[in-house]
């Protein structure tokens, strides 16, 4: 019975390693941070204290759903943000509230399936709120300053074990936030202007293949919000 039982065993042992590589496969390698060491220093990072609504167009695209709409962001410093996403043609969305590390979505599925983990979210409104991590190696290339944090014994994240992200600063501004799994790039957002365009805010799970994209149309400050849209419903 034993060589059967082997046979099963090495069998399931053959596919699961399969599985492992065909998820590696579909995120791409990271690759060695590039630039000028210099001493590791990010910009702050912090939201406007004052109350700002910030509204915007959006589509999504996975490999099985497509949506677009419109959408609004309640926004106040130091750590709270209100999501809400409006589908087109007048169909319901729905909404997430992210304050500090605490993200809740209520109903609908649409929204949970669209937004990234809290780092990643609280980066596309330019902060940075990475857990915290022992190691920051930093380099400077021409006015990019770029920065791997993680556990990182003297590599960049492209040669870290486990967990690392990868921070880029165009000057002061929050450019884009990678979280790397055992030196392959798992998640990214961008954010960023064209010209004198709107800001651009794009979202990518590899592995996943799902893909939130953002175009702010308009950034008001108002004089305060309802204690109620924190709350949920």
């Amino acid at each position: 019975m034993m060589p059967v039982a082997w046979g099963r065993w090495s069998g399931a042992l053959a596919v699961g390693v399969l599985a492992v590589g065909a998820l590696a496969a579909c995120a791409p390698a990271a690759r060695p941070l590039g630039g000028a060491p210099i001493r590791a220093v990010l910009p702050p990072t912090a939201l406007p204290t004052a109350p700002t609504i910030l509204r915007f167009n959006w589509t999504y695209k996975d490999e099985t759903f497509e949506a677009k709409g419109e959408g609004a962001v309640r926004r106040q410093g130091p750590d709270r943000a209100r999501l809400d996403f409006f589908l087109s043609n007048g169909m319901a969305g729905g909404y997430a509230i992210l304050v500090g590390d605490s993200l809740t979505i209520p109903g609908v599925d649409l929204v949970k399936r669209m937004l990234p983990p809290v780092p990643l979210l609280w980066a596309s409104l330019g902060r940075l709120a990475v857990p915290a991590t022992p190691d920051t190696m930093a380099r400077m290339d021409g006015d990019t300053l770029r920065a791997d944090l993680g556990t990182l014994r003297g590599r960049d994240a492209s040669g870290a074990d486990g967990r690392a992200w990868r921070v880029a600063f165009a000057g002061t501004m929050l450019a884009r936030v990678d979280r790397i799994e055992d030196g392959r790039v798992v998640e990214w957002m961008t954010r960023g202007r064209q010209g004198d365009g709107p800001l651009q805010v794009q979202y990518v799970h590899e592995r996943g293949k799902r893909r939130l994209s953002i175009a702010v149309t308009d950034t008001s400050v108002v004089e305060g919000f309802d204690e109620a849209i924190w709350r949920r419903r």
